[in-house]
């Protein structure tokens, strides 16, 4: 019997992963769940995030990559859909993904559809899948040697490495479609600026390079909410030129994490709330300490959150001389492709913001 002929395995099968950027591999799991199941999911992870060197390129690029890579009756089995990240909280997350299958898979004859979660082999690790119980797991052999990270490595580590790499070696990891999509975007405005944080990254690591040990960095962030707003400073400087951030920076060697919290409001922001007022509005602290939450390495992050009294006027912020433009921003205009790193995740954190907040 034909493969068109046999009956699928499955109703619907769920592939989960971030694309960045699509490669052999991704689609080879693809056409494997499209054999076995009459509807194949893809959740694009790490959606409507700022352009960084982990993730080039966003969601619609992505999915339109992937897309292209298949006909028209396979693209009428697939469901491309994006998946905001909930780096501190698995249950917010395991929720967005329940819901957005639960939404999109199709009942078969009136019965509750039959849902897999397939993978390569790699990917699929025990933790991953436990938290999916409810499904059962598709597992698909590895292609040998394709990563996306090494991908991403050889386009952002010069533009040189990147030409020689589209020109000699993407062949062997790329879909075709996927590659002619990578040239173009070797030739535009935001790889540039991805060029330009790849050599400050170089230059950081070199600053570290004798170090006896991999260095760890700790810094400290201020979320400070009033009257429905959340002040951010807008960085002027790469990496992540142009974002909005939370006030915060590195520590002193001789200063408590508290004390830096307040000295980087007073000296970066100059905000205009007497210290013990700030001090009084403390409601909150934690650590955040995402492996890749930092572009320049292992980067701990405490934050404090300060909920200061609602007022009609939002307290002034003086510019300070060569500092960051900060503002005062309501939460429902929070976007977390317009915040640097993981700071949206931060104050979603703290405030509760669901997962799917300003998200269309």
């Amino acid at each position: 019997m034909s493969d068109a002929m046999q009956q699928p395995d499955f109703d619907c099968l769920v592939f989960i992963g971030r694309f960045q950027p699509p490669h052999l591999g991704h689609l080879a799991v693809i056409h494997e769940a499209l054999k076995r199941a009459r509807q194949v999911i893809v959740l694009i992870g790490s959606a409507w995030q700022a352009r960084s060197l982990r993730n080039p390129w966003r969601f619609e690029e992505r999915r339109d990559m992937l897309r292209s890579d298949f006909n028209d009756a396979d693209n009428d089995r697939l469901e491309i859909e994006p998946l905001l990240d909930a780096l501190y909280n698995d249950d917010v997350w395991v929720r967005d993904v329940q819901r957005k299958v639960r939404d999109i898979a199709r009942p078969c004859q009136g019965k509750l559809p039959r849902i897999g979660l397939i993978g390569a082999s790699r990917g699929q690790s025990s933790y991953f899948l436990s938290l999916f119980p409810q499904w059962e797991s598709v597992s698909v052999p590895l292609v040998d040697g394709i990563s996306a990270s090494h991908i991403r490595e050889r386009l952002f580590h010069s533009r040189n490495s990147a030409s020689d790499y589209l020109s000699t070696g993407a062949a062997h990891d790329l879909p075709a479609n996927v590659h002619r999509a990578l040239i173009a975007f070797h030739d535009s405005e935001a790889c540039q600026q991805l060029l330009e944080e790849q050599q400050l990254l170089e230059q950081y690591r070199r600053a570290w390079a004798q170090a006896p040990y991999p260095p760890i960095f700790v810094t400290v962030n201020a979320v400070v909410v009033q009257s429905g707003h959340v002040l951010l400073v807008r960085r002027n400087a790469a990496p992540g030129k142009g974002l909005l951030a939370l006030p915060g920076g590195f520590i002193n060697p001789h200063e408590r994490l508290q004390d830096a919290c307040l000295r980087e409001l007073r000296e970066r922001v100059r905000l205009k709330v007497p210290e013990p007022v700030l001090k009084g509005s403390l409601r909150d602290q934690r650590l955040f300490d995402n492996p890749h939450r930092s572009w320049r390495g292992r980067t701990l992050a405490e934050a404090f959150y300060f909920a200061l009294r609602p007022e009609q006027r939002l307290p002034q912020l003086k510019p300070a001389k060569g500092g960051e433009q900060a503002r005062w921003v309501a939460l429902a205009d929070l976007e977390p492709d317009t915040l640097f790193e993981d700071h949206f995740f931060i104050i979603q954190n703290f405030l509760g913001l669901p997962a799917g907040w300003a998200t269309p």
